[in-house]
């Protein structure tokens, strides 16, 4: 073939850096979001932060020819002024220089300002409840908990070595998931130990704290827990012997044959299981491995004169504006390295504070849509919430559906009834028998609802929920009851029995 020159049209989408950044601020987190802004003050100098209630106006330095030094007058009066000022240290003798240093030099930050984080975890004079451990210690986990009880036990080295290798074999639930067969595997064959050495060690671990901790199955943690109760406790005996004897019929809920088995009475039983029941069959969870996770509002909803106001929130979106000092250093004419470097820095700087502003304002419209589509749930509850899809957000304030599910990923709206994730207003809908539409969250809300309310003796089937549901107009079959009653953490029928 012969070269040739052939000229063709079409269309092809291009993506400039302003709106590349734009896109990845838009779906950023709260938390997320602030590092990102963090990072953009440390590596550019032209942004600061606009602290609060500072008046200034951020108008560009460079806009409408309005620059700084363009005419010279601005670095000659700076120098001017350093000349006039400066004292002339080799003209004055040494009383001369003592006096013109005053005794308390004066200071442009304060401490607090620094150290706020030392200073505000200090007890004040009238705090009575301060709690340095709350406020100081991170999260503990299970093993570090064991250890440190185990270092205050009085043992050889040789049962040490032991205990050690039984707490590692333990899960974060508190069970030992490693036999003892393995456990004895692991040791020093020169140290000589046995299997009944490996027993009385593990029976020392297993009464330390938690309780239940080192158990090898759901039996043994609750023998232990209960052999831990104080002796005096009403049918200790017969949670003993259920648990040991009868914990399968216990698991299937079979009553009847529990109290033809135990000799027990009906209210005898229910006491019992109420004691068992007290117990923790995971107690290994009771200890907190970790600290505690906190989500910041994006976006605060109040009620005011019967009306709902959407505002951001203002404590997470920091204010950024250019620094006009460092702006005005900045020369049109001038092609030096070093103005070239702070004009492309003070474009960067443009361009973030643009992109923050663009992502506020996005978030401010699809906020303002959901609370106007979702007001029944604002003022009645989970039952009232309607259907919406991304489609409904993307149509009312005109962008595409790909960008409502950037705006709505990871942002948090704080309503009067909590703080939700702005994807939970986004539901399916079922058809009713009068030929509305009603959300699948309302449909759940009602199930939960029913579920509640149910005779504990004899509770609700999905099938039975599902004609409860139609008797109200809902058509659900009972698959998709099953389905939104998993999702809600609630146990079938047959596990949800109970003897009262």
């Amino acid at each position: 073939m012969k070269p040739s020159l052939v000229l063709k049209m079409g269309q092809q989408l291009t993506m400039t850096p302003q709106l590349q950044q734009a896109i990845r601020l838009l779906q950023l987190s709260t938390l997320d979001l602030q590092q990102e802004i963090q990072e953009a003050l440390e590596s550019n100098p032209m942004l600061e932060r606009q602290e609060e209630g500072e008046d200034y106006d951020n108008s560009d330095p460079m806009a409408d020819g309005a620059e700084s030094g363009a005419n010279g007058t601005s670095s000659n009066s700076q120098d001017n002024f350093q000349e006039s000022t400066t004292p002339n240290v080799d003209s004055l003798d040494e009383d001369q220089w003592a006096e013109r240093i005053p005794n308390e030099l004066p200071v442009d930050t304060a401490w607090e300002d620094i150290y706020q984080t030392s200073a505000s975890s200090l007890p004040s004079n009238d705090d009575d409840e301060w709690d340095f451990t709350s406020r100081t210690s991170a999260g503990e986990s299970l093993q570090s908990h064991l250890l440190w009880q185990l270092n205050l036990l009085p043992m050889s080295d040789t049962d040490r070595l032991i205990a050690l290798s039984i707490i590692d074999g333990i899960t974060d639930d508190g069970y030992l998931d490693e036999s003892l067969d393995d456990i004895l595997a692991s040791i020093d064959p020169e140290l000589g130990v046995e299997m009944d050495e490996v027993e009385v060690v593990l029976r020392r671990v297993q009464q330390l704290e938690p309780a239940g901790v080192g158990a090898r199955n759901l039996r043994e943690c609750l023998l232990l827990q209960l052999r831990q109760l104080p002796t005096k406790t009403a049918l200790l005996a017969e949670a003993v012997r259920l648990v040991s004897d009868h914990l399968d019929l216990l698991g299937s809920r079979d009553y009847s044959q529990l109290m033809r088995r135990m000799k027990l009475k009906e209210d005898e039983l229910r006491e019992t299981i109420e004691l068992i029941q007290s117990l923790h069959p995971r107690p290994g969870s009771q200890i907190e491995s970790g600290e505690a996770e906190y989500v910041v509002p994006d976006v605060i909803v109040r009620k005011h004169n019967e009306r709902w106001l959407v505002e951001l929130n203002q404590e997470a979106m920091p204010r950024l504006r250019v620094n006009s000092q460092y702006a005005g250093l900045v020369r049109r004419a001038d092609s030096s390295a070093d103005n070239t470097f702070m004009r492309n820095q003070l474009q960067e700087a443009r361009w973030f504070i643009k992109s923050l502003q663009s992502r506020n304002e996005t978030l401010m419209k699809v906020a303002t849509q959901i609370v106007e589509h979702q007001r029944g749930f604002l003022e009645y509850g989970e039952e009232a919430m309607k259907p919406l899809v991304l489609h409904d957000i993307a149509e009312a304030v005109g962008m595409h559906e790909s960008t409502i599910s950037r705006v709505t990923t990871q942002k948090f709206m704080h309503t009067p009834r909590g703080i939700f994730e702005l994807k939970y207003f986004f539901s399916s809908h079922v058809s009713t028998s009068e030929g509305g539409e009603c959300s699948s969250t309302a449909i759940r809300a009602i199930i939960k609802k029913l579920v509640a309310a149910e005779s504990p003796k004899k509770p609700l089937s999905d099938s039975k929920i599902a004609g409860l549901l139609e008797a109200q107009g809902i058509q659900v079959a009972r698959r998709t009851v099953a389905k939104y009653r998993e999702s809600l953490g609630i146990s079938p029928s047959s596990e949800r029995k109970r003897l009262v």
